[in-house]
């Protein structure tokens, strides 16, 4: 008997073990990825649809090479939930699979004592953790030198393609080259066209010799790629003139659909919303975003694999990884910003069934949105610059709070900021936070003006996704370059709708009505921002009681699938500046009725404003008027007014509006004052002039706004 027959004997025992059927076989281009890395110990990237199986080859690949003396496997996966997934299929292929993350801390010592027993077979790790600074300066060198085998899953997330989805991603070609000769490496994904699949490739032979007799372009890295047609998709596009509409067709027929699925939408708010809407139409739905609790997203897993809801409405949140094989449908309110993030959606439906249903519903709103999400995450020179400038200057370690206090910047975009420069070799994670490491560094604007081109493109070619007269299948595998597609036969357009398009004139009415629905709170600033003090703003700890703003309102969020689109449009670049429109002088009246506050205001101020003056002052008048309460005029703005722009830091917020507003000029009586503004972002703004309204008598002040940053 060869080696190659053995390997394959033991490869379809451990495999049947896996899948707990006696009778299954490997798919085509599995095996030959485990011979790869057990018998050959290459490194190999497997760009497979969603459902074929890679986890199975890198499974039953630790498996044998245990056998052979290898240590153990370290699998580097992006979600939480994928990695539960993947524990629990490791078990019941007699794998010891655990993890080291953010949810288990009270396990690492625990799980180190196991590895340094050789009694763990896999240890999964997220690519944050490899930088955290006692495991990367501890347990990594030990780990690095004993590694049997490096897996990367979702592995695009390497290229350019995913470089904001997961910075530290891109950490991992350093990681590959330190490795010891001869420790096979496996990439995964099921998302990549040829662009991406050269650049993952090369990052994958990152201190490896070419191989005689493979692709030049590749080097040492085996590419197994196969076709990304799913059979099962039923795949659709249905336009609808507005959210309502959407919504309503949602409420008609998501009974319709078949099993349990996933409604994704391109916002929080939008899944909070589309999730409560649903629940009162009597649908068991609940909502999954980023912003969801730990605890109640596995709860919300579970319960959608059991069948036991209808459908989770989610963010991208719930995307790589979440393995459900009979999920039953697909529904998109909103289109994500490529074809690419389109597929791996979808991929989860459709698994291990015959059928799947996936609709897609877009939105006007959708070009907004993808270019809000494509400009936050870009790395910006100056803000880069400033960053580098104050770790230099500070000449010892700065955490990320003392470092947000210098250079205003906001913390997540500023974490993401640091990731990027750390992975760049400008800064470094070390004990006690950030330090530079004097590294020369600059800004790679080809590099980014590029992502931000393909980004372009990208959109278009989802565009075109949604108007194609042709197959949608073949379109969605063409943009992932797959040279084997040909036209379904399932779609919409080649088998004609497969969709009901009626709605329900009681759906649409309860649409409407959702969509209607006015008034979110604005949460009163409780504690003076760190560094405040550092700026010359002469306050620190917990904002005075006698000082405080009270809980306010604002009639939305501008993310809100209702009135937020109103407000955007109100607030967009452009347009301009003028009295408060009648319809939303009215709903806001229908906040104030529905406030329930303990004691009436006795009073309107307005806040000064730049941007919007005539909106502003018409619509505390307005209230003022309708409410028949005494209009105060505005706050007096000193010394031109608060300085800075939107989007800065908590202390750097502060410092821009402190001792920017007086009441001097104001006749303040006792009693709860309501102040007016146009919209708010950080809170900080009315803070401030709430703190100036107490100090001359109110007894009270209750913000309210137009908008409120989503």
């Amino acid at each position: 008997m060869t080696a190659t027959t053995t390997t394959r004997t033991e490869a379809l025992e451990v495999l049947r073990a896996l899948v707990g059927r006696d009778d299954a076989d490997f798919h085509e281009g599995q095996y030959e990825a485990i011979e790869a890395l057990v018998d050959d110990r290459r490194r190999a990237l497997v760009v497979q649809r969603t459902g074929w199986g890679k986890s199975a080859v890198y499974f039953v690949a630790t498996l044998l090479l245990r056998r052979r003396g290898a240590g153990p496997t370290v699998l580097v996966s992006p979600l939480l939930a994928l990695m539960r997934d993947q524990i629990a299929a490791a078990a019941r292929a007699g794998v010891r699979a655990v993890k080291i993350d953010s949810t288990n801390a009270h396990e690492w010592t625990d799980v180190l004592t196991q590895l340094d027993r050789d009694e763990v077979d896999v240890l999964l790790v997220s690519p944050e953790r490899l930088n955290n600074p006692s495991f990367r300066d501890e347990q990594l060198p030990q780990l690095v030198a004993r590694i049997g085998l490096l897996v990367v899953d979702e592995a695009h997330c390497i290229s350019d393609w995913g470089h904001d989805f997961r910075p530290d991603y891109r950490r991992l070609r350093d990681l590959i080259a330190r490795m010891p000769a001869g420790v096979p490496v496996l990439a995964t994904t099921a998302t990549a066209n040829s662009r991406v699949v050269a650049d993952v490739a090369e990052q994958l032979d990152a201190g490896s010799p070419a191989q005689e007799g493979t692709d030049a372009a590749a080097s040492g890295v085996l590419t197994i790629r196969g076709p990304l047609a799913r059979a099962s998709l039923r795949l659709g596009v249905l336009r609808l003139p507005n959210s309502p509409s959407r919504l309503a067709w949602l409420i008609s027929h998501l009974g319709d659909l078949p099993g349990s699925g996933i409604i994704y939408t391109l916002t929080v708010a939008a899944a909070n919303d589309t999730a409560r809407l649903l629940r009162e139409r009597g649908y068991d739905v609940r909502a999954y975003t980023g912003q969801t609790d730990t605890d109640e997203r596995e709860e919300s897993e579970a319960l959608l694999k059991d069948n036991r809801v209808k459908a989770l409405v989610a963010t991208s949140a719930l995307g790589m990884g979440f393995d459900k094989p009979d999920l039953g449908f697909v529904v998109h309110l909103g289109a994500p910003s490529s074809p690419v993030s389109y597929y791996q959606q979808v991929g989860r439906a459709g698994r291990a069934t015959a059928s799947a249903d996936v609709l897609l519903l877009p939105g006007v709103e959708d070009r907004e949105i993808w270019h809000y999400f494509a400009t936050a995450s870009m790395p910006d020179r100056d803000r880069a610059e400033r960053v580098l400038s104050a770790l230099a200057a500070a000449g010892a370690p700065m955490s990320t709070p003392a470092l947000e206090a210098v250079v205003d910047i906001r913390r997540t975009p500023l974490e993401l900021l640091l990731k990027v420069l750390d992975v760049d070799g400008a800064v470094a994670r070390v004990r006690g936070g950030w330090s530079a490491t004097g590294a020369p560094w600059t800004y790679d604007e080809e590099r980014y003006a590029r992502i931000a081109a393909e980004r372009l493109a990208e959109q278009q070619h989802m565009i075109d996704y949604e108007e194609t007269s042709g197959c949608r299948m073949e379109f969605l595998q063409r943009s992932l370059d797959d040279d084997t597609a040909v036209p379904c036969g399932r779609c919409d357009n080649c088998a004609g709708a497969w969709f009901p398009t009626e709605i329900a004139a009681a759906a649409t009415d309860a649409a409407a009505a959702a969509l209607d629905r006015v008034g979110v709170p604005i949460e009163p600033r409780r504690q003076w921002p760190t560094g405040a003090d550092r700026m010359g703003v002469p306050v620190k700890g917990r904002i005075a009681a006698d000082e405080q703003a009270g809980e306010g309102r604002a009639l939305a969020r501008l993310t809100d699938l209702g009135w937020g689109g109103v407000l955007r449009e109100l607030f967009a670049a452009g347009t301009a500046d003028g009295p408060v429109p009648p319809n939303v002088l009215a709903a806001c009246v229908r906040v104030l009725a529905e406030w329930g506050w303990q004691t009436r205001p006795v009073a309107v101020v307005a806040m000064p404003s730049r941007a919007k003056p005539q909106l502003v002052d018409s619509l505390a008048r307005g209230i003022a008027g309708i409410g028949r309460l005494p209009f105060l005029g505005a706050l007096d703005p000193v010394d031109g007014g608060p300085t800075g722009q939107p989007g800065g830091n908590s202390a750097f917020r502060v410092a821009g509006v402190w001792d920017r507003f007086s009441a001097a000029d104001l006749d303040v009586p006792p009693g709860p004052v309501l102040l007016v503004d146009d919209r708010v972002d950080s809170g900080w703004t009315l803070t401030v002039a709430a703190r100036e309204l107490r100090r001359s008598g109110a007894t009270a002040v209750l913000p309210f706004a137009l908008a409120l940053r989503g």
